[in-house]
């Protein structure tokens, strides 16, 4: 933690206070600049300030003309047909939702504006069906060495939606919903490497029902025992701990000997459930996000020794900014580690484009950025992968801790994929798949 980082904290907190207004005077791009380290002055206010960060100690920013993302046409077709008929319960739970976009039309004075921003963001259509990433790599590096600290690989990280399906039979639900009440199942396993840990791997499922927590499981192959984790592990790094006692949060505050800042709900900028969290919207505003990437697979960053991606393009996009923070009295609120996140979201594809985390003491603690291509294929010499339009999805995620500069960065695809590595609603996982039965089989 150093004057600089607290330098920032103290900018995004006056940020808060006047309300998000205009971007200091000297934050200027042009299509074609390139912003470097040395130039990291005129993005200030355009990225978040935890990403600000990440451009001041080298990740290299390539500016192009903002474009314009297309949901595809069975999710617009549902979007007309199902949101007039949706909206919140007091609580804020969804209700009548069936398919698409829940609420098409926001209004930044509605006071329920950034709950439904984030149920936007839970049903955008980024995936809608199913998705199945392979040989996804998370790669860590510490401040300092271009030597990666980790690799690891797993095999599938994905998901099956049982709800709010579009493009692939049964839409636009799974009727097995209404006998398991389960929305969606989740899962990045079976870890490839280390070899120590081959086999290794984690599935969750979450529930249509109000009230019920996510059922989530992580399988050791060491042990090869089978656990139930706790809401509040979610948010702590996936790793193992050196007493070998499972996932870091179990038992050494995060100290892993597998070493990753990766935790499962930052997959995709925030995976947790809406639920658990109250929302505030801080404001709209023109900034810069990587929704059109030149690179899939992303590539290692050669300015700041892998810890992030670059140089790659990015464009001004008009984002929410939400703030985020654990309920008190949800199964996480009172021991996460992350009690508050700042999500900045865009508007017009509902994903995630940064995120900056905030410890229990209110410090800047993390930060997040993604990388999104727009295209047909997820890979230039795809087979089978290619879809009929182009789709948005996420190419990488960095994740770093700012107190020391350790970094992690997730590649979806991987580099090392044997086939085109991102599947998206082409059936290439059923219901069955993200389940602690399969996970244990594919682990042996």
């Amino acid at each position: 933690m150093n004057f600089n980082r607290f330098a920032t904290v103290a900018a995004f907190a006056s940020m808060l206070a006047f309300g998000f207004t205009a971007a200091p005077a000297d934050a200027e791009v042009k299509p074609g600049d390139t912003i470097t380290s040395d130039s990291a002055s005129k993005v200030e206010g355009l990225v978040s300030p935890g990403n600000f960060i990440l451009v001041r100690q080298g990740m290299a920013l390539k500016i192009i003309p903002t474009g314009h993302l297309y949901s595809p046409s069975a999710y617009k077709a549902a979007t007309e047909k199902y949101s007039p008929q949706v909206s919140l319960t007091s609580d804020g739970e969804l209700k009548n939702y069936v398919a698409g976009l829940p609420f098409p039309l926001v209004d930044a004075n509605d006071p329920d504006a950034a709950t439904k921003i984030m149920w936007n963001f839970a049903f955008r259509p980024l995936f809608t069906d199913d998705l199945d990433a392979r040989d996804v790599e998370a790669v860590s590096h510490k401040q300092g060495s271009a030597d990666e600290l980790e690799h690891f690989t797993f095999g599938h990280l994905g998901s099956y939606k049982y709800v709010g399906r579009t493009e692939i039979a049964p839409t636009p639900m799974d009727p097995d919903i209404l006998k398991t009440g389960i929305a969606s199942r989740a899962g990045a396993y079976p870890i490839l490497e280390p070899a120590e840990m081959r086999g290794t791997g984690i599935v969750s499922q979450r529930y249509a029902i109000p009230g019920f927590e996510d059922a989530v499981w992580e399988y050791s192959s060491a042990s090869r025992k089978l656990r139930r984790l706790p809401a509040a592990e979610l948010s702590d790094s996936f790793g193992v701990s050196k007493s070998g006692g499972g996932s870091s949060a179990s038992s050494n505050a995060g100290v892993t000997t597998y070493a990753s800042t990766w935790d499962p709900d930052s997959a995709f900028g925030f995976s947790a459930r809406i639920q658990d969290y109250s929302y505030r919207l801080l404001g709209e505003r023109s900034m810069l996000a990587s929704v059109e990437a030149a690179n899939s697979p992303a590539k290692p960053c050669a300015y700041d020794g892998g810890r992030t991606v670059c140089t790659e393009n990015w464009e001004m996009r008009h984002l929410y900014v939400i703030e985020a923070t654990a309920k008190p009295r949800s199964p996480i609120g009172g021991s996460t580690i992350i009690p508050k996140r700042v999500l900045y979201i865009d508007s017009e594809g509902w994903f995630i484009t940064a995120s900056d985390q905030f410890d229990g003491q209110g410090q800047l603690a993390k930060t997040l950025v993604t990388f999104h291509a727009y295209r047909d294929r997820p890979v230039p010499d795809a087979k089978v992968a290619i879809w009929p339009f182009k789709r948005i999805f996420q190419t990488a995620m960095v994740d770093e801790d700012l107190s020391d500069g350790f970094s992690t960065v997730i590649y979806s695809p991987g580099h090392a994929s044997g086939d085109d590595g991102l599947y998206i609603n082409m059936g290439a996982v059923d219901r069955t798949f993200f389940t602690p039965e399969k996970m244990v089989q594919a682990g042996h």
